[in-house]
């Protein structure tokens, strides 16, 4: 290894280990306002265990979220996918097919979900936003249909993925897989060519709509895993309608904010995964405090935001194609 390429890897893992620092940096000081301001009933370890894995549910979908909005596109079907994944998961399990129907059924369910996106994303030549607002509305209604207007609850011998150490096993794979598509895969060295300059991407002869509809359809898996994790961990999901289902958006599309923020140390992946247990600690410790839910949503998404504004010059997850 020659002088050069050791310079070159010095300073990238110093670039690395500076990310971690801030992360972590981050997460110590969110927790340490929360026990301050309540120090009976936050923080303990137990608390921090309880809030890593509920912080687990929303990493798992937003590192595939994340091959989605860093091309410079957006997905405002999120929620809608959760919950007609989930439904669909919970019925096939409770029909006698038990975790097939469970696994088979949500992570199908998010790939025609997520298929259905990047199609008609491509084919119309819509923004993105727009088009998957449209097609959550439509989502909302067939989860409504398929429950029937009932809460489907997920029986009590399959909740496997909803505990230590199932959603733990199921989350770290699924950390690894995106992991591995953005860094060992054709499609993930496409996925940041286009979010760079989509124009040059297309005159080096990138097929730019295949990886745009790849990324969407990959997120919708991701989301089917998601959907694995959230029915497991709540037990039960109840259909909505009228886009009731956006407040599911938030917290998925605020993690990859933090890996769209620290993609510049080389590590956008382990800092969903880090940001959503941020995210979770300080939801939590709003909840500690007794502030009422509208305070605590006006509160997170601003510091939320302040956060991410300052650890990246420029964010541009908020251009939509």
């Amino acid at each position: 290894m020659d002088a050069r390429t050791q310079n070159i890897s010095k300073k990238k893992m110093s670039s690395t280990v500076k990310g971690y620092l801030i992360l972590c940096l981050m997460i110590f000081v969110s927790w340490l306002v929360f026990k301050l301001l309540t120090p009976d009933n936050f923080g303990t370890m137990d608390n921090m265990l309880s809030y890593f894995q509920a912080s687990l549910i929303a990493s798992a979908g937003a590192v595939g979220f994340y091959l989605v909005i860093v091309m410079g596109m957006f997905d405002f079907s999120i929620g809608a996918a959760i919950i007609l994944a989930s439904i669909i998961g919970c019925k096939l399990a409770a029909t006698g097919y038990g975790y097939l129907g469970l696994l088979g059924g949500c992570l199908l369910t998010g790939a025609i979900i997520g298929a259905c996106n990047g199609f008609f994303y491509v084919k119309l030549r819509i923004p993105s936003m727009i088009i998957t607002t449209g097609l959550a509305l439509i989502y909302e209604s067939l989860a409504n249909m398929i429950a029937g207007g009932a809460a489907q609850t997920l029986p009590a011998d399959l909740r496997l993925f909803g505990q230590m150490p199932g959603n733990l096993i199921l989350a770290l794979l699924t950390f690894f897989a995106a992991y591995a598509i953005l860094n060992y895969t054709k499609i993930g060295t496409y996925t940041y060519a286009i979010g760079s300059n989509e124009f040059i991407a297309k005159n080096i002869g990138i097929d730019v709509d295949r990886y745009k509809f790849l990324a969407f359809l990959i997120s919708g898996i991701f989301f089917g895993i998601m959907s694995v994790l959230t029915i497991s961990y709540g037990s039960s999901m109840v259909a909505v309608t009228g886009m009731a289902s956006m407040s599911r958006n938030f917290i998925p599309t605020m993690g990859c904010f933090f890996g769209l923020a620290f993609k510049k140390y080389g590590i956008p992946i382990q800092a969903i995964v880090l940001g959503e247990f941020m995210i979770n600690i300080i939801f939590y410790g709003f909840v500690a405090l007794g502030a009422p839910t509208a305070i605590q949503d006006v509160i997170t998404g601003f510091a939320l935001l302040i956060i991410v504004a300052l650890t990246t010059k420029t964010v541009r997850s908020a251009i939509v194609k």
